[in-house]
């Protein structure tokens, strides 16, 4: 690969202390770089010379500055970041950041853990990036076909006990219950931050085999709601990142389950989001097909429900309508006494499905049957869940503009109004706008005015 030089070509004393640390050769380093390369499909030819010239201070392109950093951990025993071998400056070295499924449970934590470090750093290349729909699909062929990690323990690092998972579960059903409430723009920044200078530190602490795939479970969890919080807050390029690494972490935890969970209800709302909605079916059925008998009824559902987004934007009413059956079916057979269902699937009630149903029906044209749904997701939403209440109201009042209620649906969108006015939620004002449209053609009508008013003093 072609090379580049550092400001003022200065030695690279960083990557020097950790050549001699590792005990490693030039000729060795760079035997081990191109072998970690192959393992992810590159045709790296580096040699001796080759590391000599990064020592003096020039630095490889594109991936290669991972690699490197992923070679020198193998060989210590531990995660080396790219900032550690001195090759972490230059946007176009970390433009791919998150984008990746590891191979390996090191370069795993490797990705991660510098995803959460340049979002705290608020680098450009994150919050202004797009979303590619075959981003979303090939990790999911990865995580179909790639084998359970082996091993996840590690020796170096401070100690990481049972106690320590706990606090991670226990913050992030703290921060679930505060998204619910306020909306992802109050307190993502928090959860951010806490994996940065918490979470990073426990993962690259030394575990016993059973804790460590318990803090890759916890840690895959809370991962996947920092997603959803960009997706709240209007980044869908960082959600894909986050999503991507939650489904690499649930791998390390030998939770297919969860995996699945992050493909259906994470990347395929995220697709449905986009307009994808070929992407969405996918996504939900390989959810399907890799935690094919390790899930309870509760998440097939949630996992039917999902496929079914995807039909129904599609415009294929048939293929909806048996898929939704599915959906129902295996809701009915979850027993919430059981003690079947893991945390992650338990919010996943009646009127939730009746919420995924109820966008299914409108996308398809159905408004009796979206205004039917619509009812009993919000007869069955808590005042807790405040957001879903409110995209639960739009989706009635955008139900009721397709039956020509049209007063009816502008006071309905008042009230999702006033309850996202005590909300920071990008997607909330989505739904708005989404409703707004519809409403245009009946824009000289005094309720539309006066509710196109409302909206306006809402987005000043």
């Amino acid at each position: 690969m072609a090379a580049r030089p550092l400001v003022a070509r200065q030695p690279n004393e960083r990557l020097q202390a950790l050549i001699q640390e590792a005990g490693c050769s030039n000729a060795g380093l760079a035997r081990r770089v191109n072998m970690v390369g192959a393992e992810r499909g590159l045709d790296l030819r580096y040699d001796k010379t080759s590391v000599a010239r990064w020592l003096r201070g020039q630095q490889p392109r594109g991936r290669a500055p991972g690699i490197i950093a992923e070679a020198l951990g193998r060989k210590l025993g531990r995660t080396v970041t790219i900032d550690e071998i001195g090759m972490a400056n230059g946007k176009n070295l970390a433009a791919g950041v998150g984008l990746q499924f590891a191979p390996t449970v090191l370069g795993a934590i490797e990705q991660v853990c510098e995803l959460w470090r340049s979002d705290v750093g608020r680098r450009d290349f994150l919050s202004g990036s797009t979303v590619a729909a075959s981003a979303l699909v090939e990790p999911s062929r990865d995580w179909l076909i790639t084998g359970a990690d082996a091993q996840v323990a590690r020796s170096a690092g401070a100690r990481v006990g049972v106690s320590d998972v706990e606090a991670v579960r226990a913050m992030t059903e703290a921060l679930v219950d505060l998204d619910r409430r306020f909306g992802s723009g109050h307190v993502r920044p928090v959860v951010v931050h806490y994996l940065n200078s918490v979470v990073a530190g426990l993962l690259s602490g030394s575990y016993r085999e059973a804790v460590g795939r318990q803090l890759f479970a916890a840690v895959a969890r809370l991962t996947e709601l920092a997603g959803y919080m960009a997706v709240d807050t209007g980044q869908p390029g960082l959600a894909q990142r986050y999503y991507i690494q939650a489904l690499r972490l649930a791998q390390a935890a030998g939770d297919r389950g969860y995996g699945g969970y992050v493909l259906a209800a994470s990347m395929s709302h995220l697709a449905a989001q986009l307009g994808n909605p070929r992407e969405i079916a996918q996504l939900a059925r390989a959810a399907q097909e890799g935690a094919r008998g390790r899930v309870s009824p509760r998440a097939e559902a949630m996992f039917y429900a999902a496929e079914a987004r995807g039909h129904a934007l599609l415009g294929d009413a048939h293929s909806f309508g048996a898929v939704a059956g599915r959906a129902v079916r295996a809701l009915e057979q979850a027993d919430p006494e059981s003690g079947d269902d893991p945390d992650w699937i338990a919010h996943f009630d009646h009127a939730y499905l009746a919420d995924e149903l109820a966008h299914c029906h409108r996308d398809l044209g159905q408004a009796e049957e979206a205004a039917r749904a619509a009812q009993e997701s919000l007869s069955g939403h808590p005042p807790t869940r405040a957001r879903r209440r409110a995209i639960g109201l739009v989706l009635l009042a955008s139900a009721q503009v397709q039956r020509r209620e049209v007063e009816q649906a502008c006071h309905t969108g008042t009230r999702a109004l006033e309850l996202l006015a005590t909300l920071r939620s990008s997607r909330g004002a989505e739904y708005l706008d989404d409703l707004k449209e519809r409403l245009e053609p009946y824009a000289g009508e005094p309720a539309v005015q006066e509710f196109g008013s409302r909206l306006a003093l809402h987005a000043a």
